[in-house]
């Protein structure tokens, strides 16, 4: 296992991150997502560990807290040796607060996950999407505070387009408070819109990306060609995050073989070629199976060759949009001019 730093902060995390939607099995969706058992978790987690993952990613609505509570309890004993990130934002209860960013739902539910997760401390705590009532500067005071209590080590959020980043980014500076240190968000090679705006701005501002769903959810595992695909997947029957699948088989049909080549698995090349982006700090995988994430584990072995990217990039690649397509023109210099 390989470890790169998140961010600016010193801390290096696994290039592989355990996600934990898998676990717990409160409420219709989280059933599909997996509804793991506490033995199948610790299963999970203790098989993460010992392949060298030292960090790993929840969320206080994953199955209504269980999941937190599952996480909790399959890494006792072995708390420090774990770079541990949960979220706030989702509906907890029937309240009318008990949902969103403001400063009281984000109070009562640090609270709630530290204790479901049995830590006095948080490593890396994000903000899951956005909330358009809630003014941001109310929300990154309340996370700034928690850092300044030693509840919360680090910030970080999810799913923001990269206007609403870059806000949140100035503020934060203009006020003297906590900042972003990463995002978390989707990126696959059927979904790789994120490459227009966010991605530039990662790079420009030094901030970390933590990504989701690599394989689409299990789009890209290999199990689902044009002909059909695995009927007991997640996807079968919660077809998310959405792909355009005619696209999406064109894109297997070029991975399939160089998959093969390497003689290894579709998921794992598919992975391979995320962790070959140096913009990407560590992608999520998750797990139903031992198998599968012994699976996803071997991906850290695949390097993909020159030709093997070009190729993936060709037929995966976002067609161009405005302004890029205006960049694509002949330049404004002059003959020999070596700038603007």
């Amino acid at each position: 296992m390989k470890f790169r730093p998140l961010a600016d902060t010193g801390v290096f995390v696994s290039e592989l991150c355990l996600g934990t939607m898998t676990f717990g099995g409160v409420g219709q969706i989280w059933e599909v997502m997996g509804g793991l058992d506490q033995g199948a978790a610790d299963a999970i987690v203790h098989r993460a560990l010992d392949a060298g993952i030292n960090f790993i990613d929840t969320a206080n609505v994953y199955a209504a807290g269980e999941s937190e509570k599952l996480v909790g309890h399959a890494i006792a004993g072995r708390r420090h040796d774990i770079v541990l990130a949960t979220k706030v934002r989702g509906r907890m209860g029937p309240g009318a607060n008990q949902v969103g960013l403001s400063r009281l739902h984000i109070i009562e539910s640090v609270e709630a996950s530290l204790k479901r997760l049995n830590t006095d401390y948080i490593d890396l705590y994000q903000i899951h999407r956005s909330d358009p009532i809630t003014n941001i500067e109310d929300t990154l005071r309340a996370l700034d505070d928690l850092v300044r209590a030693g509840k919360v080590r680090y910030i970080g959020c999810s799913n923001l387009p990269a206007w609403q980043l870059m806000k949140a980014l100035g503020i934060s500076r203009e006020q003297r408070l906590e900042r972003f240190k990463c995002t978390q968000s989707y990126y696959s090679l059927v979904g790789r819109d994120l490459e227009r705006d966010t991605m530039p701005l990662l790079k420009d501002q030094g901030l970390g990306l933590l990504v989701w769903s690599p394989l689409a959810g299990g789009f890209l595992s290999g199990k689902f060609t044009r002909d059909g695909g695995d009927e007991s997947g997640r996807r079968a029957k919660f077809d998310f995050p959405p792909v355009n699948k005619d696209k999406g088989f064109d894109i297997i049909d070029v991975l399939a073989p160089i998959a093969k080549a390497h003689g290894v698995s579709v998921a794992q090349t598919a992975l391979a070629w995320i962790l070959a982006n140096g913009a990407v700090t560590s992608v999520i995988i998750g797990a139903k199976k031992i198998a599968q994430l012994d699976d996803n584990l071997k991906a850290v072995d695949v390097t993909l060759t020159a030709d093997d990217l070009k190729a993936l990039d060709e037929a995966s690649k976002l067609p161009a949009q405005y302004p890029e397509w205006m960049d694509s023109l002949g330049s404004d210099r002059k003959p020999g001019e070596s700038r603007y």
